[in-house]
């Protein structure tokens, strides 16, 4: 077994509640954390790498309408741009986040009118340049290297997953989220019929995705925030007429192509938790602990049912307290017993953590989360958030 079948194969044994050599990791890390690492360790510097992680997830194309970005206004990092989303995008160099001024589709009646380039467009995949997903994040990146290229960087070391939204991480896209949200209300049936063409356009773009990968993808990550730090932005209920169908769908075409989904859902959406049990989900991500969410205390409720990805605090990896990481990592690795927990943070690595403390994280977890696991029994008794 080489290093690759290793890691897949202790991937698959989290996800499906087995014990395998040791917990599995992985990630997302910000733009700058990786110039913090570079600055340490060199250009070169690749995370998945050096920090020898189970699996990486590689976005396609997943524009509307594939087109490279127009520069509306652009004032040294202040960098105001129109994407194939048609959203208005300010991107700011002393902001962390990208702030969204304006959308494409303002008014119910226009969504009917709302044209998307075709899903199995060979471009999503064989081409690079420029796209909403991949380039407009905690930094602007133009010019990408093409879907399939980036697959093949990795595919010889890693196991890698595809990606692909669900309909309401794609819809706030288009709409916005505030619209999203009022026409729930205001103009259900228009929209709904607007969801339904886009879980169309995304499960064909997952088909295509899995027949442009040619064997090479080892599952699937689905974005798809419905939630917040106090619970779901909409009702549960809601979201059972309007995406849970798509999401149904989009696993069930994955599995018959052998694809394991971990769906990626920010907040605490655990009101649908037991929903993803029943569409057949294997894993979720991210598991924020800001809003609340304990992976000890899931796993004890969802063992063998749902396996948990995630909840490593970044807010205490940003402390860049030794004593305080390890007690973190230490107490979560309690729910890789049985298997079904991948050691991830609880959204993504930031620019605050000191490649030090991620690297520390990393080498708690590797002393400590070889299986048998030890006699953990780590509590939190305090809040290790608290200044």
């Amino acid at each position: 077994m080489n290093d690759k079948q290793a890691k897949l194969k202790r991937l698959l044994d989290a996800l499906h509640h087995r014990e395998g050599d040791r917990v599995p990791a992985g990630d997302f890390f910000w733009t700058g954390f990786h110039k913090r690492c570079r600055a340490k360790w060199g250009d070169a510097f690749d995370p998945y790498r050096h920090f020898d992680l189970d699996y990486v997830v590689v976005n396609p194309n997943m524009d509307p309408r594939i087109r490279p970005f127009e520069i509306l206004d652009e004032s040294g990092d202040d960098v105001v741009v129109r994407t194939g989303f048609g959203a208005t995008i300010r991107r700011r160099g002393d902001l962390p986040m990208p702030h969204y001024e304006s959308f494409s589709v303002t008014a119910p009646e226009q969504m009917a009118d709302f044209q998307f380039d075709a899903p199995d467009d060979p471009r999503r995949f064989l081409e690079g340049g420029d796209d909403q997903i991949n380039g407009v994040g905690d930094a602007l990146a133009r010019n990408l290297p093409p879907w399939t290229d980036r697959v093949d960087a990795y595919v010889d070391d890693l196991p890698v997953f595809g990606s692909i939204c669900e309909c309401h991480e794609y819809l706030w896209r288009i709409v916005g989220s505030e619209n999203a949200l009022f026409w729930m209300a205001s103009d259900p049936e228009p929209l709904k019929v607007f969801v339904d063409r886009i879980g169309g356009f995304l499960y064909d773009l997952t088909a295509a995705q899995i027949q442009a990968a040619k064997g090479r993808l080892s599952g699937m990550y689905i974005w798809g925030d419905v939630a917040y730090v106090r619970g779901m932005m909409f009702g549960a209920p809601r979201w059972r007429e309007m995406f849970k169908p798509h999401v149904k769908r989009l696993i069930e075409l994955c599995h018959a192509h052998d694809l394991p989904v971990i769906y990626h859902g920010c907040g605490d959406a655990s009101d649908v938790f037991d929903d993803m049990v029943e569409i057949g989900l294997d894993g979720y991500n991210p598991l924020e602990a800001k809003a609340g969410l304990d992976v000890v205390k899931l796993k004890a409720k969802y063992a063998g049912k749902l396996a948990m990805v995630g909840n490593i605090d970044v807010r205490v990896l940003e402390k860049n307290d030794p004593d305080a990481i390890r007690r973190e990592v230490l107490y979560k690795l309690q729910a890789a017993r049985g298997g079904g927990w991948v050691f991830q943070s609880d959204h993504s690595v930031s620019s605050d953590v000191a490649p030090e403390s991620y690297e520390l994280a990393i080498k708690t977890l590797r002393d400590h989360g070889t299986y048998p696991l030890d006699g953990i029994s780590i509590a939190l008794p305090f809040d290790l958030t608290a200044d």
